[in-house]
C-alpha cells in the first residue's frame, strides 16, 4: 500500500495531471525524495500485478453493471488493462517510484493509454479495499501453490517408504534408541505431518476468500455499487460484513503465515533427520551428489547442505510471522500505513516454503537407503526387552513388577556380555519366577514388529494400510 492518503482518495475520481501525482490536489508538486523511496512500495508490491488486473476488470465490469460507467467506457477500460498486461509480459512496462505501488502505476499507464476514462475505474473504490481485495486473491493461489508443493514432498517420501520395504531402524525416544520400526513406518509420520499442513493450508485460503472491495477508505460507499457481483466475478466466496474490518483486516495472512511456521517446523524436523541419518556415525542414508555439497579445504567431505539450509530457513518464516503479530497488534482500525509491512513477510513465507519443499522432496526423492546400517544399529541395542515386560504382564503380573523384573536382565546383560536370549532359564527364573526362555522369545525382532498391530503401529500389515492411505492422500 502506500503512505499517505485523503479524504478524497476514499472514492475515487479522476486523479490530476502525473506531474502532481495522486495527492497533487491538496499536498502540491511533490514531496522529498527520500520520502518518497521509503514510503513507495512498488519494489515488492508489483508481484500483485496479476491481482490487482483481474480486481480491477471486475471492478470495471460492476461498475458498468450498476450503471457507473458506460458499457463503451467499460470497454475501453478493459481494453486498456489487456494492454497493460502485455506490456508487462513483454517486459516493457515501466514501473514508476514515483507512483508509489502497483495500483498508481497501473492507473498512470491506463490514463496514458486510453485518456481521462482511465480515471473512472477509481470510481467507488480506494487503494485501501483495492490492497485488500488483491492481498485475499494473492492468499487464495499461494495456499494452493504450497499445498501442491507439500503433496510433492508426500509423494517423495511415499515413495521411498514403498521402496523400503521392511527395512527396520531403531526408533527413538529421548535420541536414544527406544523400539524398532520399519522405516516406511517413520517416512510415513511425516506424509501424515505434510497432511495435516495441506489441511491447514486449505483452511487459511477458505479464511481469504472473501471480498473486501466496496468498503472504500474504511465507511463503504455513497454509490450503489454491487460487492457480490464483484466477488462472485473473481470465484471468491462472499463479502465483508463490516467495512471497517474489511481493509483493516489481516487476519488470513496471519493465518497462512501461521500455516506456513507449522510447515517449515515439519520440514525441520525432517531434515534434522537427514542430517543425523547421513552422518557416518548413523550411516542410514546417503544424499545425492546432486543435492549434496563438498568442502573447501576437506576433500573427503559430502555435506547434506539441502537439509540443513532447510532446517536453518524455519527461523526465517517464524520470524515472517512474528513480524507481522507485532506490527498488527498495536493498530486502531481502520487502515494505516503499517499493513504495508504485511506484503513482504507473506512474499517471503511464501518463497521460503516453496524452495524448501521444492529441495527437500528433490533430495528425498534420490536419498539411497543402507537398510543393513539400520539394521546393524539394533544389534544389541535391547530395543526388543519392552516386548518381555509385555509377555510377563500377559501372564498377569502387574507391569511395573515385570517391568523391574526385565531392568534387572538387561543389567545382568550389560556386566555380563551376553544377549537375553543367551540367558540360562535358571538365571531367568532367579530374576522372577514367571521369566522364562519363552517371555524372553517374545522380544526377538520380528516378533516385536508382529506384535505392534495396533492402529497406527508398525506391524508390516499395518504400515501396508498405511502406505495405501498416503498414497490416496497423495494422488491427484
Amino acid at each position: 500500500m502506500t503512505a499517505r492518503k485523503t479524504a478524497g482518495d476514499a472514492e475515487g475520481g479522476v486523479p490530476g495531471p502525473p506531474a502532481q501525482g495522486i495527492h497533487g490536489g491538496r499536498l502540491g508538486s511533490g514531496g522529498a525524495s527520500a520520502a518518497r523511496a521509503f514510503t513507495a512500495s512498488i519494489g515488492f508490491d508489483r508481484r500483485l500485478l496479476p491481482q490487482d488486473l483481474a480486481g480491477s476488470r471486475a471492478h470495471a465490469r460492476m461498475l458498468a453493471g450498476v450503471g457507473l460507467l458506460q458499457p463503451e467506457e467499460a470497454v475501453t477500460i478493459l481494453a486498456g488493462l489487456d494492454r497493460i498486461e502485455a506490456e508487462c509480459a513483454a517486459g516493457s512496462f515501466v514501473f514508476r517510484l514515483e507512483d508509489e505501488d502497483i495500483h498508481l502505476n497501473i492507473e498512470r499507464r491506463l490514463i496514458e493509454l486510453v485518456g481521462p476514462v482511465g480515471g473512472k475505474l477509481h470510481t467507488a473504490r480506494s487503494r485501501n479495499d483495492q490492497v485488500a481485495l488483491d492481498m485475499h486473491l494473492f492468499v487464495k493461489q499461494a495456499c494452493l501453490e504450497v499445498g501442491e508443493a507439500a503433496r510433492g514432498l508426500q509423494r517423495a517420501l511415499v515413495r521411498q517408504a514403498e521402496a523400503a520395504g521392511q527395512a527396520v531402524l531403531p526408533g527413538f525416544t529421548h535420541l536414544q534408541h527406544a523400539q524398532p520400526v520399519l522405516l516406511a513406518h517413520h517416512l510415513l509420520a511425516y506424509v501424515f505431518m505434510l497432511q495435516r499442513d495441506r489441511g491447514r493450508l486449505a483452511d487459511a485460503a477458505l479464511r481469504a476468500d472473501v471480498s473486501p472491495l466496496g468498503a472504500a477508505a474504511l465507511a463503504g460507499s455513497p454509490y450503489p455499487i454491487d460487492p457480490a457481483r464483484v466477488a462472485l466475478d473473481l470465484g471468491l466466496g462472499g463479502i465483508y460484513e463490516n467495512s471497517m474490518d474489511a481493509v483493516s483486516d489481516r487476519d488470513f495472512v496471519l493465518e497462512t503465515l501461521a500455516a506456513l511456521s507449522i510447515l517449515m517446523v515439519h520440514a525441520s524436523r525432517l531434515s534434522e533427520e537427514l542430517v543425523l541419518w547421513s552422518s557416518r556415525e548413523f550411516g542410514f542414508v546417503e544424499p545425492d551428489d546432486a543435492y549434496a555439497t563438498g568442502s573447501s579445504i576437506m576433500p573427503q567431505k559430502k555435506n547434506p547442505d539441502v537439509a540443513e539450509l532447510a532446517r536453518g530457513k524455519a527461523g526465517r518464516v517464524f520470524g515472517d510471522l512474528m513480524g507481522l503479530l507485532a506490527t498488527l497488534k498495536g493498530l486502531p482500525l481502520a487502515y494505516h500505513s503499517d499493513l504495508q509491512e504485511d506484503k513482504e513477510a507473506l512474499f517471503d513465507g511464501v518463497d521460503t516454503a516453496l524452495a524448501v519443499l521444492s529441495a527437500l522432496a528433490g533430495m528425498v526423492s534420490t536419498l539411497r537407503l543402507h537398510p543393513e546400517r539400520m539394521a546393524a544399529a539394533l544389534e544389541g541395542d535391547f530395543s526388543g526387552v519392552t516386548d518381555v515386560a509385555d509377555a510377563l504382564a500377559r501372564r498377569g503380573v502387574p507391569f511395573r513388577e515385570a517391568h523391574r523384573a526385565v531392568g534387572s536382565l538387561v543389567r545382568l546383560c550389560l556386566e555380563t556380555g551376553r544377549r537375553p536370549e543367551e540367558v540360562p532359564a535358571d538365571e531367568l527364573a532367579a530374576l522372577h519366577p514367571r521369566l522364562d526362555p519363552a517371555a524372553v522369545a517374545a522380544g526377538r525382532l520380528d516378533a516385536v514388529l508382529a506384535a505392534r498391530r495396533s492402529p497406527g503401529g508398525t506391524a508390516p500389515e499395518r504400515v501396508a494400510e498405511e502406505l495405501q492411505r498416503a498414497k490416496q492422500l497423495t494422488e491427484g
